[in-house]
């Protein structure tokens, strides 16, 4: 199914169809005929999106806005062939996105990398501009109306400096792009949802993460609306063991970095054999039934890019900031 709606909320969750199943979410949300998108997924992700406006018997100019949480291409890569899609809407993004979004050569520089120019070519495909008169800053308190439904933007930085998350009463959660962290429905069990941190390159600062974490826990929220994957609950134990990760994480790299000194071939090798210990010994403590080998196959991309994260952040910081 590439889209769920759940009518006690409002919420549409669309599956963008991004490297696997179940993986990438975008949400639509809708008040008295008029509806918006959190986030957007890639260019290949378009199809769906209207697809699931049209289940929801919404035309294209309902849509309002487009909100992205951040501009990393698996949540923003299809924005421009989206907008071109959505008449009267509007894009929400982070003052320091806002750039990249209307002229994205260095967004796609970044990707490609971290990811190399083919893969780049073949997930994401051709990232198109939006144009700047369609583009709406959003400033710490940006509210979006989408019909009588009041979204609030909120500054959220430590997965990246350009990070929003958006604060939705109706639903009482929070749309949290990728600050609460990542948590696949294969790692369920009897409804209690594991979740780990994302340090992916090139802006991870733990203390700013564990701050932002902190704040949307505050506010005591039902539900956190995730990108990797969907609506989650028991957000409170959720977002402790998420700030007890980025303490564990922030000592891998640490001692990996003062274990290898400046071969950094060895030390990303160190961190990524230390996450692969510490998520497994997690999802163990958590119950999950899946075996050693079907967890790392299933964290295998995040392992190896949040051993990156963590290496550009000790390149950066030299190991001094203190989750």
């Amino acid at each position: 199914m590439d889209a769920f709606h759940d009518p006690a909320t409002g919420v549409t969750t669309v599956d963008t169809g991004f490297h696997r199943p179940r993986f990438d979410a975008a949400y639509l949300v809708e008040s008295d005929g008029q509806a918006a998108f959190i986030d957007c997924g890639t260019n290949h992700s378009v199809p769906r999106l209207l697809q699931a406006l049209a289940s929801r018997g919404l035309a294209p100019d309902a849509v309002t806005h487009l909100v992205l949480t951040h501009v990393h291409l698996d949540h923003a890569g299809g924005a421009g062939a989206l907008m071109r899609e959505l008449p009267a809407a509007r894009l929400v993004v982070h003052p320091r996105g806002a750039p990249h979004m209307i002229d994205p050569a260095k967004l796609i520089a970044g990707a490609t990398a971290v990811y190399g120019e083919a893969e780049v070519q073949r997930s994401y495909g051709r990232i198109l501009p939006v144009d700047a008169g369609r583009v709406e800053v959003a400033a710490e308190g940006h509210e979006v109306r989408v019909g009588r439904r009041t979204l609030t933007c909120l500054d959220a930085p430590g997965h990246a400096r350009h990070h929003i998350v958006i604060h939705d009463p109706d639903s009482d959660s929070f749309f949290t792009g990728d600050t609460f962290g990542l948590s696949y429905r294969e790692f369920d069990v009897d409804g209690r949802p594991f979740a780990l941190p994302t340090t992916t390159p090139v802006q991870f600062e733990p203390d700013a993460l564990v701050a932002s974490i902190r704040r949307m826990l505050q506010a005591r929220p039902a539900a956190m609306h995730v990108t990797h994957f969907g609506r989650i609950g028991d957000v409170q134990r959720v977002g402790g063991e998420l700030i007890d990760q980025v303490g564990a994480m922030v000592d891998i790299a640490r001692r990996a970095g003062q274990a290898h000194g400046d071969d950094r071939q060895a030390r990303h090798r160190g961190m990524t054999d230390a996450l692969s210990e510490l998520y497994l010994a997690r999802s163990r403590a958590h119950g999950v039934p899946l075996g050693d080998a079907a967890v790392l196959d299933l964290l295998g991309m995040d392992i190896e890019l949040n051993a990156q994260g963590l290496g550009v952040w000790l390149d950066r910081d030299n190991g001094r900031t203190r989750a």
